[in-house]
């Protein structure tokens, strides 16, 4: 298996703390989504900006990713869930790229309301969707993992 984590991380980094482990863990390279506008580090202002992007469809413009996607037979992507779905940034990640004949793993993290981000990514993959896992942190926007570490280990086994 070559595998790649794509993902897209903001203010309290915990998308982008799964991503690490789940590199460590598996081997896989790591390739962030950015998006060519930066959104800031205020968690309020983050959300309301991504309200008012998700509610009107917007789909920011992102950077090439550092990896080339043709090199890997295994795509992990991860989101921080905003407003009951991906961001923005992956949902145009997803729109824009080719994942066709692809193992796609997907994981979300959110402070309690997942809502629909994990379906709305498998809809978009266009890849052969394997499993996905949702990581729950406390819902002040803060790095308190309430998901186990054991139960985040055993979904990342399952990506060996």
């Amino acid at each position: 298996m070559k595998a790649v984590v794509v993902f897209y991380s903001q203010t309290c980094g915990n998308t982008r703390k799964i991503a690490e482990m789940i590199a460590l863990t598996t081997g896989a390279a790591l390739a962030e989504i950015e998006t060519v506008e930066d959104y800031g580090r205020d968690y309020d202002a983050v959300m309301v900006r991504a309200r008012d992007e998700i509610n009107s469809g917007f789909l920011p413009e992102i950077r090439p990713l550092s990896a080339d996607l043709s090199e890997y037979d295994t795509v992990i992507i991860g989101t921080p869930t905003w407003w009951y779905t991906m961001a923005p940034a992956v949902r145009k990640f997803l729109r824009s790229t080719d994942l066709t004949g692809k193992r796609v793993y997907a994981f979300q993290t959110h402070g309690g309301q997942p809502g629909s981000a994990l379906k709305d990514m498998r809809r978009l993959s266009k890849g052969e969707n394997i499993s996905d896992f949702m990581v729950e942190f406390d819902s002040m926007g803060g790095s308190q993992m309430k998901t186990s570490i054991d139960e985040l280990r055993t979904w990342i086994q399952s990506i060996q």
